[in-house]
């Protein structure tokens, strides 16, 4: 990797781990910045991490840039040397594929697609090799995603694939942006997916939706009381095919507050993953699923 700083006027520095995302850039700017957090620097405002980078925000007349500048370098040494471990959490997130609401969606916005005369999934199966979209939705659903971060639109997770880089989903975004999309939209664009927390404008490729809130200013659902935001930077999501009715059921939960996402601890090891993917996210669907 090679880290590039920059100044973004007089009171941000941004600072790059890689042109490309990795789960090695991200790890990179989680060492640093949680090491930044808890050193407390006189004059560091608010540290924001996005993927494998990161933007600090400083008060000149407290710390000077280049003193600052400084202290990120030393961190940047130091996180070399850290060891590659995370402990975080496992989640189940269900999801309907070719839902009525975003393929209601996608149609009104055609015009603005690659593909026309096919659907997002169409066309998704199609770039990435598969022969049909039943293939193409196993693909997706199979493996593990690792959110490697929080944010753009509140509560917005964006996700990476554990799988090995020439298996990762890719697809490109629309060709001009949508005006609509439906909330909890399961979407993808590049190598990321998402899930799109409100309503509103998107680029990504819809593939289905969840029942399953992720974000509530109003904290009224049940496993959101605490916090408004479901997602943290590090966690491992895990895909459930679900169909209409199971759809249905799930939402009624959710209204009655009766439902609670099934939430697994887990130690997600970089290097061991690097070592055995397959190995790695058979333990990890194990430890989701109490085997």
């Amino acid at each position: 990797m090679q880290t590039r700083y920059s100044y973004g006027g007089d009171e941000h520095i941004f600072v790059e781990m890689d042109e490309e995302m990795s789960l090695e850039a991200f790890f990179k700017s989680m060492s640093i910045t949680n090491a930044l957090r808890s050193a407390y620097i006189e004059g560091v405002t608010e540290i924001c991490p996005a993927n494998g980078s990161f933007q600090v925000k400083f008060d000149p007349d407290r710390i000077a840039p280049d003193d600052l500048m400084g202290r990120l370098r030393a961190l940047e040494q130091a996180a070399d040397r850290a060891e590659k471990r995370l402990e975080t959490r496992i989640v189940e997130v269900p999801v309907y594929y070719r839902d009525p609401w975003t393929t209601e969606t996608l149609m009104r916005f055609r015009e603005r697609h690659q593909d026309p005369q096919s659907t997002d999934l169409d066309y998704a199966a199609r770039v990435n090799g598969y022969d049909t979209v039943e293939q193409f939705i196993h693909a997706h659903h199979a493996s593990p995603w690792f959110v490697s971060m929080v944010g753009f639109v509140a509560g917005l997770p964006f996700l990476y694939q554990l799988v090995e880089r020439s298996r990762q989903i890719q697809v490109p975004k629309y060709l001009r942006p949508r005006t609509d999309t439906p909330k909890h939209t399961i979407g993808h664009g590049g190598c990321f997916g998402c899930v799109y927390s409100v309503r509103g404008a998107g680029g990504y490729q819809m593939f289905g939706i969840t029942p399953m809130p992720i974000y509530d200013p109003t904290q009224k659902v049940s496993y959101l009381r605490d916090f408004m935001v479901f997602f943290r930077p590090g966690d491992i999501v895990k895909w459930k095919p679900i169909d209409h009715e199971e759809y249905d059921a799930i939402t009624a939960d959710v209204a009655a507050n009766r439902y609670e996402p099934r939430i697994r601890k887990v130690t997600f090891d970089l290097d061991g993953f690097n070592a055995d993917i397959d190995g790695t996210n058979q333990r990890l669907m194990e430890t989701l699923h109490g085997v």
